[in-house]
């Protein structure tokens, strides 16, 4: 199995401030004072796979506009996405939970940047402050959430519900409403076959709420998408903004 490079060749960064990312926006500021030295920035192509099934994982990762999933495969090829971390979470959580390695893949769908810190340097924040230790686990229990919720809708809700769950928490993850990515790709995410995802795709054309062109799905109504989405998109975002407000940095009198 292939390794995650150590820099995404070719790819530009452009104008990327860090605390977009919101769990390095929540680190007070004597703790940041440390981040910001030790963080780099790392730009994450679509496609980019930042860490292997098996593979022991070397960094930790911060999207500020990437998306990525992390996957598991079967032996006989066959994958499911398990949770989508974006500007709001970490890739990475093994490494806080003091394992070297995890079953899963992460693999960028959505292309963009993000910033980067090694395990070791991880792993020394965690244990030093109590502030970053209540951070993280705190963006744990929410991304465990996530993939009980995610779990939940793939055994139970329709693979139209699926879709409309899964644009949408992409939606939230990033700015604009048009995004590049295959019926392909999308079916190996949800973990259906890729005829599912054509027949939702297309009922959700006709109902005008989105537009598909070869590789390539705008949004047109996301309030439309979100009634006819089931309700794990809501219950999974509710826990993030909570568990983003309750990590927020207190305000200062000064």
């Amino acid at each position: 199995m292939p390794t995650a490079p150590d820099a995404a060749p070719g790819a530009r960064l452009g104008v990327n401030d860090p605390r977009h990312n919101r769990l390095l926006a929540a680190l007070p500021d004597v703790d940041w004072l440390r981040w910001r030295a030790k963080i780099e920035p790392y730009a994450m192509p679509p496609g980019q796979v930042l860490y292997e099934s098996g593979v022991p994982l070397t960094h930790a990762y911060f999207p500020t506009s990437a998306i990525v999933s992390l996957m598991y495969v079967t032996e006989s090829g066959a994958s499911a996405s398990v949770a989508l971390v974006g500007d709001e979470g970490m890739v990475g959580v093994p490494l806080i939970m003091g394992a070297g390695s995890t079953p899963g893949r992460a693999v960028v769908h959505c292309g963009g940047a993000g910033y980067r810190i090694s395990g070791a340097q991880l792993q020394e924040e965690f244990s030093r402050s109590t502030e970053v230790l209540r951070i993280l686990l705190r963006y744990t229990q929410a991304l465990i959430a996530q993939m009980a919720q995610i779990a939940v809708c793939n055994r139970h809700h329709t693979v139209d519900q699926q879709l409309c769950r899964w644009l949408l928490l992409n939606l939230d993850r990033m700015t604009g409403d048009e995004m590049a990515i295959t019926q392909e790709l999308i079916a190996q995410m949800l973990g259906v076959r890729r005829e599912g995802v054509t027949e939702a795709a297309l009922a959700l054309q006709h109902a005008g709420l989105i537009a598909y062109r070869r590789g390539h799905i705008t949004v047109l109504d996301r309030e439309g998408l979100a009634q006819r989405s089931c309700e794990c998109r809501a219950v999974i975002q509710a826990e993030y903004d909570r568990m983003l407000r309750e990590v927020a940095p207190a305000s200062s009198d000064d």
